[in-house]
């Protein structure tokens, strides 16, 4: 994760920069701005920006692109969709890209490594939980949040070790023995901090959890 310049050869920067654009221009063509004109939603929105901006500069790494720190995305996803998810994990991107903490070679990587992929996959565990499971409480919070959470980062590791070892960057097993083990700490304490996040959310602040609806979850139990 956050790939820093010179790190990925020049001919496979051009895919990642390709793939964040077409994401990018999804969530920007359909993101649902309506929600932000409310002062409230927006204050929100803007405020997650900053306290992921935080939680994204507390990291530890070993070697040029193999850092780790944690995401944020499920919770992100969770409480405001996957366009506005995704869009609020780019600005936090770019600051820490600002910050010195990543590369500008590399964005389009790290966008799709750090910002698409772990909001597609918590969105997609929420829909299909959504769809196939009863609306309980606690299915919800552990299916959504804890086992949204640790499979979001897993896959973020999982993708970050096939692009270093497809790229030449570092040895396959080099990867498969001092990074990708790691992934399975980190995607723990991806599970418990987004857990007892959203935990703490649906029960003092519903309305700041979007794909939530206590109506649903809770008043027809």
């Amino acid at each position: 994760m956050n790939l820093p310049d010179h790190l990925l050869p020049f001919d496979w920067l051009w895919p990642g920069w390709g793939l964040f654009a077409l994401v990018l221009f999804w969530a920007v063509r359909t993101a649902p701005w309506h929600r932000l004109k409310d002062a409230d939603r927006l204050n929100l929105w803007l405020g997650a920006c900053v306290l992921l901006m935080a939680l994204w500069s507390v990291k530890t790494g070993i070697k040029p692109g193999l850092n780790f720190h944690l995401l944020g995305a499920t919770a992100a996803t969770l409480m405001f969709g996957p366009q506005l998810a995704f869009i609020g994990l780019v600005i936090v991107l770019t600051a820490v890209t600002l910050a010195g903490m990543s590369g500008w070679q590399g964005f389009g990587w790290n966008a799709v490594l750090m910002a698409a992929l772990p909001v597609a996959v918590s969105y997609g565990i929420y829909r299909l939980v959504d769809r196939k499971l009863p609306n309980h409480l606690f299915i919800y919070i552990f299916l959504n949040a804890f086992l949204g959470g640790a499979l979001a980062m897993a896959c973020v590791g999982l993708g970050a070790t096939l692009l270093l070892q497809a790229a030449g960057v570092y040895p396959a097993a080099y990867l498969q023995d001092n990074y990708l083990p790691y992934f399975v700490l980190l995607a723990w304490s991806e599970a418990v901090t987004t857990g007892m996040a959203i935990t703490l959310m649906t029960v003092y602040y519903p309305e700041w959890v979007g794909t939530f609806d206590d109506a649903r979850y809770l008043h027809r139990k």
